[in-house]
């Protein structure tokens, strides 16, 4: 009977569990969504936990300095986890390459540019330049953006297998803003950026903007950044970059930096 019982358990269960851990993580992932935080009450009524199961965690979480609470007792993220993100080798030496050609990038393109990755079936900004000019547009550091409708979602899905690509949109929680495609014209979206080598989609959260997308490939052959700009274009110059121009370069900083990253096969396609 006890044999029976343990294989019952291990159908329905975890063969380890940690509540205490999970609900610790529930709670970090419920504050990354809040800009302004939670209040205790808030983060108990979105976990559907009791208030001392929640106080218990998040004076814990205070106390080690994952969260902070403000005047009016609205918790928050601290900085710790970007800290301890940006120590994640992998990402860091990402980031550190590519930074100095995403510096060469905006200043010929005259333009915004920044790198995303998918982490999590979420498309996160792991570093951003600003234009040169008076007038740019830029997402921050750590901001999520649209999977489905973004040219970053678009390019970051495209080269992935079938297979990837089906467990990573069942996975995707949309972010605040995101639109919906059909999985039919999510495919031809895709088709289409996997033919042309690139993304260029008119933002669908800011009106003006023209989003301009490039693959940046590793040496497993497959995509492991996005090199982006959203294009502004300016009326107030003589003869600033046209958007044809701008692909160009950023075709080539995103080449360059794929090479960088131990990609080899340009002269065939991806």
């Amino acid at each position: 009977m006890v044999t029976a019982k343990k294989t019952a358990d291990t159908t329905t269960a975890p063969r380890y569990a940690a509540p205490a851990l999970e609900k610790g993580l529930d709670i970090l992932e419920v504050l990354s969504d809040s800009y302004e935080g939670y209040t205790l009450n808030e983060i108990s009524k979105k976990l559907d936990r009791s208030m001392n199961e929640i106080f218990r965690m998040v004076m814990t979480l205070e106390r080690c300095d994952w969260v902070q609470v403000d005047e009016n007792g609205r918790y928050s993220l601290t900085l710790r986890m970007f800290q301890l993100a940006h120590r994640h080798r992998p990402l860091r030496s990402l980031v550190s390459i590519a930074t100095p050609l995403m510096r060469k990038l905006v200043n010929r393109a005259r333009q915004s540019c920044h790198l995303t990755v998918l982490q999590d079936a979420k498309v996160v900004v792991i570093a951003q330049i600003d234009s040169p000019e008076r007038w740019s547009f830029g997402l921050k550091v750590g901001a999520l953006v649209g999977l489905r409708d973004t040219a970053s979602g678009h390019v970051l899905l495209a080269y992935r297998e079938e297979a990837e690509r089906e467990r990573i949109l069942a996975l995707h929680g949309p972010v605040e803003g995101e639109g919906t495609l059909t999985k039919a014209q999510l495919d031809r979206v895709l088709e289409q950026v996997r033919v042309s080598g690139y993304a260029e989609t008119p933002s669908q959260q800011v009106k003006g903007i023209v989003n301009i997308a490039y693959p940046v490939f590793g040496p497993n052959q497959t995509v492991v950044a996005c090199l982006n700009v959203p294009y502004l274009e300016r009326v107030d110059l003589g003869v600033p970059p046209s958007v044809d121009e701008v692909k160009e370069i950023v075709d080539g900083y995103a080449k360059e930096l794929s090479e960088m990253m131990g990609y080899s096969s340009y002269n065939a396609n991806p």
